[in-house]
């Protein structure tokens, strides 16, 4: 929420495209809902100078341009699967995240794929035409079976493991080119890696599902379709261009490949193709998506995000940040990382060089680079003025020269999971800040700072007390701010000597201002003295 004097403004999510009404119903009521034409480039350009989160579909171009024009935008939401239409690097430069909803639509487009190839194998399309238009041509449109056929499967990812599942059952041989996949992973599915020329050579139908990439436009084209049998049948229902479109025109008209269908274009919409003229060829208008269950997923799974990313949350499916599945073990130490960031930052006395951060214990079973993540998302909230987002927080840090590293260990000698973030500075000093998660509640404590062992509960308002051991310290800092009406919750005293180098760390109900604590730092003769205040 946004607090503007005693009004309480919600943050604006513009809804550019139509979609499903599940959308709205999974924002819920905390946001002020907006729609505009997103096709309409002034009508966007003019309704997103004040929106905090953009939803689009295909159709918005989410440019350079429009994300300079968005001026408090936080988070750019795809509803689908491609990213085509949405510049991620400039929305990364930008501090905006992007997200999509990846499995959203992944079972509707394996699905349509299956469809296409089964129209194509049996002249649906041409046939259905003929006999709207008062032809009955049996003989015409005879077909061939599926059965003991080879299909080719280009790229072996979520929709692609969809379609050889599917095509498995109808008794098809299954061969797929995919060179990130391990072939014993593949032959546990069934499935037989092959280079894709093999591929091309033995395949009675070959269906593309990869992303559009440089590398992957352009690569089933005139050269490929040279190699191929002259019966087979093109399946496209990934990203317009990877199939070259005038290349596959030109091979269907001189007789080396039977037959396509097609559901996405290089150039969409799409009203007018040379391969409209041939009845072997099927076409779709991108379909692959439009089913009321993808739509409903998309929907809510952005909407999901959205909400996430307005509270600050880190995103699973943000595609510009540190995504994807994150361990519930993991999950745990985000916030605590968080708030050890922020309080290392608060405590460094010069500028920061570089940020090591270290996790030791059982959860290194997992993928903790997250927790990396986090804890610059921490440290750069204490130290810059602008908004820190999972976004923006590596490119302050790029931006700094600051050198960012992840060490993890397996064994933690005192707590099961402990999370360390070390700080070294340009006086050639360091800051280090520990600490852990107990519990079946999940208590954050702070367990560690500058090598001095500390047990506090982790607290809204916490104070920094760096000083030389000596008696009466206690009893004059708690004077002090009980004076100034202060409670004390939590007080811990560590040293690393008697007569040596103190460090007190204190949780307190309400913050400390600043006259207090150069009061307190003045009486008890304080190397430092630093509050920490973190969000609720």
């Amino acid at each position: 929420m946004h607090l503007k004097g005693p009004f309480v403004t919600k943050p604006v999510v513009l809804i550019a495209e139509e979609l499903s009404p599940a959308t709205v119903d999974a924002l819920g009521p905390d946001f002020e809902i907006r729609h505009c034409d997103g096709a309409d480039r002034a009508a966007l350009l003019a309704a997103i100078g004040d929106v905090d989160a953009l939803l689009v579909r295909s159709a918005t171009k989410v440019d350079a341009e429009a994300l300079a024009a968005a001026r408090n935008l936080k988070i750019v939401a795809r509803a689908g699967v491609g990213l085509d239409n949405v510049d991620v690097k400039a929305a990364t430069q930008a501090g905006v995240m992007v997200v999509n909803a990846p499995t959203s639509n992944i079972v509707s487009a394996a699905e349509l794929a299956v469809a296409l190839l089964l129209a194509s194998a049996r002249n649906i399309a041409p046939a259905n035409a003929a006999l709207k238009g008062g032809k009955w041509q049996r003989s015409k449109f005879t077909g061939i079976e599926l059965t003991d056929k080879v299909a080719g499967i280009v790229g072996l990812g979520r929709i692609g493991l969809l379609v050889a599942q599917r095509l498995s059952a109808f008794g098809m041989t299954l061969v797929a080119y995919d060179p990130y996949v391990q072939p014993a992973r593949a032959a546990q599915l069934g499935i037989r890696l092959v280079e894709l020329d093999e591929l091309l050579a033995v395949s009675d139908f070959i269906t593309v599902h990869l992303p559009k990439t440089p590398e992957t436009v352009g690569l089933i084209g005139d050269e490929a379709l040279h190699r191929v049998k002259p019966t087979v049948r093109i399946i496209n229902a990934a990203r317009g261009g990877i199939v070259d479109e005038h290349a596959l025109y030109v091979a269907i008209k001189e007789g080396r490949v039977g037959g396509a269908g097609i559901d996405v274009f290089t150039s969409e919409p799409c009203t007018d193709s040379p391969l409209f003229e041939f009845d072997s060829v099927v076409v779709t208008p991108h379909l692959g998506a439009s089913t009321d269950e993808a739509q409903e997923k998309a929907g809510i799974a952005v909407a999901r995000s959205v909400r996430l990313a307005l509270a600050g949350e880190l995103v699973p499916d943000a595609v510009n940040v540190e995504g994807g599945a994150i361990a519930d073990e993991v999950k745990i130490g985000l916030p605590l990382t968080e708030k050890l960031g922020r309080i290392a930052g608060s405590l460094a006395e010069a500028a920061v060089e570089a940020v090591e951060v270290e996790v030791l214990g059982e959860v290194t079973e997992h993928d903790v680079k997250v927790l990396e993540l986090a804890a610059l998302k921490g440290l750069f909230s204490a130290l810059v003025q602008d908004p820190v987002s999972y976004v923006n927080a590596p490119l302050f840090a790029a931006d700094r020269g600051v050198e960012v590293s992840l060490r993890t260990e397996p064994e933690s000698e005192q707590y099961r999971n402990e999370v360390r973030v070390r700080l070294v500075l340009s006086d050639g000093r360091t800051v280090i800040v520990g600490g852990t998660v107990t519990g079946p509640r999940n208590i954050e404590r702070i367990v560690e700072v500058d090598g001095v062992d500390v047990d506090v509960p982790m607290a809204e308002h916490l104070a920094f007390f760096r000083y030389v051991d000596k008696p009466g310290v206690v009893g004059v800092t708690g004077r002090l701010l009980g004076e100034a009406g202060i409670n004390i919750a939590n007080m811990q005293v560590g040293r690393d000597s008697e007569g040596g180098h103190a460090l007190m760390v204190l949780t307190v109900d309400s913050g400390i201002p600043g006259q207090v604590v150069a009061q307190i730092s003045d009486q008890i003769g304080a190397d430092s003295g630093r509050t920490v205040d973190l969000p609720a």
